[in-house]
């Protein structure tokens, strides 16, 4: 509480003082005093927010930024700064230790002139007030934050915050980060290193296990605290905790923002790398003549790992389900490389980047388990690669699609390294299916809709491969050695 009176006080003061000096405080400066005015009131009308709003309305007001068009005789400033001293009178002493540095600057002008380095850069359509704003705002963070912070900090945080604005997939990438996304193989998953489960007591998800040295453990996060929100998506009693397992794991390397608190205090958004990587091995097991084939991610090599693990089963197979739950993609080309697999000559995904026609990804290559009849289960988390695969499949009806409408991410990431220690992840095309239809945003809708305990889809999806089975079923065998 004592910073808090401390900083209410100074507040206080320096209101009175610019309310009587507002005719003649340098326009420069009046955004800085009436942003942090607004912010206060924010704060500090927490307990008369109960009141009537009748009430409310005849003692605040909404006071724009542009100070210039606020007749001073009709602001209500004074009253504020009143209502907020009498806050403070049950401490009067703590006032005392207000730091007079900061008291001592009201004079201090914020220099919002462009940089002559700057002026000079064709930028465009970017307005020169955008520029002296930008200005503004670093110099007021160096002088009024409560802590330290160096401009190395600030311009990254300034990158950062530039690309993640612009989609969700979109990130500067500092040394760390770079460097682990270059340590993993293209399309591991990871997670962020945390467990969770949801406890009706405290009616929250709180954080049951964080696991040592794991990108959660290094900002901080710890068991016991609650969890709130991950990405885009609040959580509540009515998320299960396979939901929220699957929304904090990705391909190894990506990001993801996540809302925790302290038993309920103070929310704060974390940005955490998926770090926490496990590999991902291809489960094929043979069910009646079904392989069942678990595919976890798009890998380079999926494709020749998919056909080892036929050739394993050492039996006949009359039919494939391929089981692509769970599955956030990963490399595309593997997508399409395993489609191969399934279907000759034909049309995968289109690519469209900014600039350029529509690429277009086909098959290539022998059709082997072209004869076998399939089905794809897919679920709400199925996404990416996942996706192409499982459109293309459904648009040459070489496969039937069971479960429930995937994720829907239809977009192309590259990472662009801008020197040996940063990159930048950059969305550099969206794709649609063969047939030119949108999966971003809308996902792949399933010919046949499932739903309940997901543990009972596998044995749904079994029986309909049954009725397609073949007779008689296909084995493969390993070709010889040429060289022997």
């Amino acid at each position: 509480m004592r910073p808090i009176y401390a900083i209410r006080s100074f507040l206080i003061k320096k209101i009175n003082r610019d309310s009587r000096r507002v005719s003649s405080t340098p326009a420069v400066c009046k955004p800085v005093f009436m942003a942090a005015l607004l912010g206060l009131v924010g704060v500090n009308f927490s307990q008369a927010a109960a009141a009537p709003s009748h009430h409310s309305a005849q003692k605040l007001q909404l006071i724009g930024l542009n100070t210039d068009e606020i007749d001073p005789a009709e602001d209500n400033l004074s009253d504020i700064a009143d209502m907020l001293e009498a806050a403070d009178d049950i401490d009067d002493s703590i006032d005392s230790v207000a730091d007079e540095s900061v008291l001592n600057d009201e004079d201090e002008v914020i220099d919002t002139a462009i940089p002559p380095e700057v002026a000079h850069v064709s930028l465009n359509a970017i307005s020169p007030e955008t520029l002296k704003t930008f200005v503004a705002v670093v110099d007021l963070v160096r002088r009024e934050y409560v802590d330290a912070v160096n401009d190395e900090t600030l311009f990254n945080n300034a990158m950062s915050g530039m690309l993640t604005k612009l989609d969700s997939h979109a990130e500067f990438l500092d040394a760390e980060a770079y460097e682990n996304l270059r340590a993993f193989t293209e399309g591991d998953v990871g997670d962020v290193g945390i467990k969770v489960s949801y406890q009706p007591q405290e009616g929250y998800w709180v954080i049951t296990e964080v696991i040592d040295d794991s990108p959660a453990d290094k900002k901080g996060i710890a068991v016991g605290d609650y969890l709130h929100q991950v990405g885009e998506f609040k959580l509540d009693e009515n998320r299960q905790t396979n939901d929220v397992e699957q929304l904090l794991t990705g391909i190894a390397g990506t990001q993801v923002d996540v809302v925790t608190s302290k038993a309920g205090r103070r929310k704060h958004t974390t940005t955490l790398q998926r770090n926490n990587s496990h590999p991902q091995t291809i489960e094929i097991e043979l069910v009646d003549g079904i392989a069942v084939v678990r595919l976890p991610a798009f890998q380079n090599d999926s494709r020749d790992r998919l056909l080892d693990g036929l050739i394993n089963l050492d039996a006949p197979v009359s039919g494939i389900l391929l089981d692509l739950r769970d599955n956030p993609g990963g490399v595309l080309t593997s997508a399409v490389n395993v489609a191969s697999l399934f279907m000759n000559d034909t049309d995968v995904v289109q690519v469209q980047a900014r600039q350029n026609e529509p690429r277009v990804l086909s098959t290539t290559g022998e059709a082997i388990l072209k004869p076998l009849p399939m089905v794809v289960l897919q679920n709400r988390y199925s996404a990416s690669a996942a996706e192409v695969l499982a459109s293309s499949l459904q648009a040459q009806q070489r496969a039937t699609i069971l479960g429930e409408v995937s994720y829907g991410k239809g977009s192309v990431q590259s990472v662009i390294p801008l020197n040996d220690e940063q990159a930048v992840k950059l969305t550099v095309a969206n794709y649609m299916t063969a047939t030119g239809q949108k999966i971003d945003e809308i996902g792949v809708t399933p010919d046949v809709m499932l739903s309940g305990n997901e543990s009972t889809w596998r044995q749904q999806a079994l029986e309909l491969v049954k009725e397609r089975a073949l007779t008689s079923g296909v084995r493969f065998v390993r070709k010889p050695n040429r060289a022997q």
